[in-house]
């Protein structure tokens, strides 16, 4: 499994970070969109939150975006 690729960390208000990232999971290429959190020992975690896409849903969610782009 190739490491992750961090493409930006967004921080919230609450000190949590979005991160955006492509990763791989059994073989397949993702485009992750997942909160995490600074642990008791500082460390970044990962949460639950968050949604993990392929390319196809990429391409989707990308025209989805540019749409609501335009509404903004």
């Amino acid at each position: 499994m190739k490491e992750p690729i961090i493409i930006k960390d967004i921080s919230k208000s609450n000190g949590d970070i979005l991160r955006i990232e492509v990763s791989e999971y059994k073989g397949v290429s993702y485009l992750n969109l997942r909160m995490w959190y600074t642990d008791k020992d500082g460390e970044l975690r990962p949460t639950k939150k968050g949604v993990a896409v392929t390319k196809e849903d990429y391409e989707l969610l990308k025209a989805a975006i540019l749409d609501a782009e335009s509404k903004f």
